[in-house]
């Protein structure tokens, strides 16, 4: 077992750098095929074009923009989402007045609360910021509302048999069932917040990859809108293999452990 352990992270690795290999090698194929650069662009030329507006500055200075964008929509999404989601999951009268806002946050479409958030707010951060975290705040707690649902009632029945506060149930008993929910929440936060940070910078900013993409979209050059766009979700794929994978191992090995 312990063997099989130590094999699994390289496997694994193996198997992303394969797999990635493979994708851009059907994207060469495909713009190969097309022979139209103007059209699609293969991986080199995109490389080097990356390569030139990172040299410049003007890549990671667009970068930084929509990470802090992210970071600060991100933070205030999930925070919201997770004091209302354990809120609603928690007390049912709380889940019955708030239920139907959640409903409504959820079926409006994000470019709707965007242009409002510029209208009443005007063209600045605050507004951007506003926009995205309201569009994730819906999706975090619904999630966060259905794990507080599935938790374990044995547990529950424990806490109180041992008389324990909010505060240390909350640690030791919601928060550790909670995980995976809360995993899963950070993960489909941020590929959905930078998606909807690049409309904001589209519609109403004047730096971030969304900008660029919407400079490069009215000069027709492909090559630059895929340059900045994949740079960023590069950054995602870090991330994710990088960062939540391995925090989602570690916060629910007591599951494994256990079973």
């Amino acid at each position: 077992m312990s063997r099989a352990k130590q094999t699994a992270p390289p496997q694994q690795g193996v198997v992303l750098g394969l797999s990635l290999l493979g994708l851009v090698a059907l994207w060469s194929v495909g713009a190969w095929l097309g022979a139209d650069p103007t059209v699609l662009p293969g991986p080199l030329e995109v490389g080097r074009i990356a390569w030139a507006e990172a040299a410049s500055g003007e890549l990671p200075r667009h970068l930084m923009a929509t990470i802090l964008r992210v970071a600060a929509a991100f933070a205030l999404a999930m925070g919201m989402g997770l004091i209302l989601g354990i809120a609603m999951g928690l007390h049912a009268g709380i889940n019955r007045w708030f239920g139907a806002w959640l409903v409504v946050l959820l079926n409006v479409p994000a470019l709707v609360v965007i242009v409002l958030c510029y209208l009443w707010i005007g063209l600045n951060e605050v507004a951007a910021i506003t926009a995205v975290a309201l569009n994730k705040t819906a999706m975090v707690a619904v999630t966060i509302r259905e794990g507080v649902h599935a938790l374990d009632p044995k547990t529950a029945e424990m806490a109180r048999a041992y008389r324990m506060s909010f505060a240390a149930r909350l640690r030791h008993v919601i928060l550790p069932q909670l995980w995976p929910f809360i995993a899963a929440s950070t993960r489909n936060g941020l590929a959905i917040i930078w998606k909807i940070v690049l409309v904001v910078e589209f519609l109403g900013r004047s730096d971030g990859i969304g900008f660029q993409i919407h400079l490069y979209f009215q000069l027709f050059e492909t090559g630059y809108v895929l340059a900045y766009a994949l740079s960023f979700v590069m950054l995602m794929l870090v991330l994710e293999y990088g960062v939540l994978q391995v925090w989602e191992k570690r916060t629910t090995r007591w599951r494994r452990l256990a079973a």
